[in-house]
């Protein structure tokens, strides 16, 4: 019988590593506040249309919750700079097929398992 069970993959973090970490939250920064600027632009235009003030409200939730993803990307790219070289970072989760037999010790087969990648090659699996 097979059961899927969840193994996590941890990222051994190298200079390579961190640089296309940082690159990533770079871009992805940069986005939200091109975001934020094209948001900004529209609220503007409904305002001087004077149409509807509940659409210029709605433009400013919006707004916020970008600038809010800016501080938890800034607040992630602070981390990706104090982290040293060959530390794991865990990068997601994947689900695995394990395959169960009678008699295989249950407890051994629910133990975490995990795979350990380093620029972008299985180092480990445990």
């Amino acid at each position: 019988m097979n059961i899927l069970h969840t193994v996590t993959v941890k990222q051994v973090i190298t200079q390579t590593s961190k640089q296309a970490l940082l690159t990533q939250f770079t871009d992805r920064k940069m986005r939200l506040e091109q975001e934020c600027d094209q948001l900004y632009f529209e609220q503007r235009k409904v305002e001087k249309a004077k149409n509807n003030p509940v659409m210029s409200l709605q433009y400013e939730k919006e707004i916020e919750k970008r600038r809010d993803k800016i501080k938890l990307v800034d607040f992630k790219i602070e981390q990706i700079n104090t982290l040293p070289l060959g530390s794991e970072l865990k990068e997601k989760e994947v689900q695995a097929i394990i395959e169960v037999n009678i008699g295989d010790n249950w407890n051994e087969l629910l133990q975490e398992k995990t795979i350990v990648i380093k620029d972008g090659v299985v180092q480990q699996i445990r």
